[in-house]
């Protein structure tokens, strides 16, 4: 285990035993049988502990992620698929997780530190659903999914059943009121459209 594993196995270990705000950088060091210095060039603070964890658990999704995907699924299948797989990469760590996530709730510096990270995170899991996450569309997209997974994570993290089920029907949930939300939006979008087109062909021409 290298240095940097080392470190962050201790920073979850501790986390999930004393809360993340009882853990200080010191003590990972201690833990990690490192000096604060070696620690500190490995991770400067705290956020950039959990930003590790997060790049650990997506790569975990993603090196499962098929290069192509069944045809005749729907893109909330898709998504609900690879979300499940990170909540199933999430339940080795969930003491822990459970800790960040309520640090990232009550800490707005915390939270907007990591919002990179988080955004990052999401378009990964979007990108292995088979759904763009570039451009406009796609950071709503994102900040979409960010909102589900930090809402389905309160049930994942008392989810007590042997197959995630409480945490299935959350994520269901939630990304069937999405899809209806983005489909009323593609309705209007669509319903203004032909009238444009209307307009046009009413325009007489010279």
């Amino acid at each position: 285990m290298s240095k940097r594993e080392a470190a962050l196995e201790a920073f979850l270990r501790l986390v999930a035993e004393r809360g993340f705000a009882a853990v200080a950088l010191r003590d990972v060091a201690a833990a990690a049988e490192m000096s604060l210095s070696d620690l500190h060039r490995l991770y400067p603070d705290k956020a950039a502990l959990i930003a590790s964890f997060i790049g650990h658990i997506d790569s975990e999704v993603l090196a499962g992620t098929h290069a192509s995907g069944d045809p005749e699924e729907t893109a909330r299948d898709r998504l609900f698929d690879v979300m499940m797989r990170r909540y199933d990469a999430l339940k080795a760590r969930r003491p822990a997780w459970r800790e960040i996530r309520k640090a990232m709730l009550r800490d707005p510096i915390l939270a907007l530190s990591l919002a990179p990270t988080v955004r990052r995170s999401m378009a990964a899991m979007l990108e292995a659903a088979g759904i763009p996450s570039e451009g406009f569309p796609g950071a709503v997209r994102q900040n979409g999914l960010a909102a589900i997974h930090f809402d389905v994570s309160r049930t994942f993290g008392d989810d007590d059943s042997s197959d995630l089920s409480k945490t299935m029907a959350a994520l269901d949930g939630r990304l069937k009121r999405a899809e209806r939300w983005a489909q009323s939006v593609e309705k209007y979008t669509d319903f203004r459209r032909p009238k444009r087109r209307e307009q046009e062909v009413e325009t007489p021409t010279s």
